[in-house]
């Protein structure tokens, strides 16, 4: 249980950061949507990265190279959930046409992404087999 709550909070960060950097973002260029979409993914990617490795998955490099390469498969298993994530915002966008029905197609994309991305992630990048020997 702790650790379910952990992740939601965890997420919840995420998804704030994620939709904060993307409003910062179009503040400075009103017209860049999809650029402010980018820029949120990688500023709630590098948190979550952070958070989940230290604190869901008790998890410890060995050192740089093998950091980066957790790092690479954290991000290939975001790479479907981020289109989970995209697809809802995109969508919310196109339906209905508001800044704030796009934020809330995101972070449905978001939520619905990372219960994904957990089990991805449990299974493929924290396991002892993306350990090395």
């Amino acid at each position: 249980m702790r650790i379910a709550l952990l992740y939601a909070l965890f997420c919840a960060a995420a998804i704030v950061i994620n939709i904060g950097a993307q409003d910062l973002t179009l503040r400075l260029w009103p017209s860049a949507i999809a650029f402010s979409i980018i820029v949120g993914t990688a500023a709630g990617l590098v948190v979550k990265y952070i958070l989940d490795k230290r604190f869901i998955f008790r998890f410890t490099a060995q050192n740089a190279a093998h950091d980066g390469k957790t790092f690479m498969l954290y991000t290939l298993m975001g790479v479907a959930t981020t289109a989970i994530f995209w697809g809802f915002e995109y969508g919310a966008w196109m339906i209905f046409e508001t800044t704030q029905m796009r934020y809330l197609g995101g972070v449905l994309g978001l939520v619905m992404g990372y219960l994904a991305k957990y089990h991805l992630d449990k299974k493929f990048v924290f396991s002892t087999a993306s350990s090395p020997p």
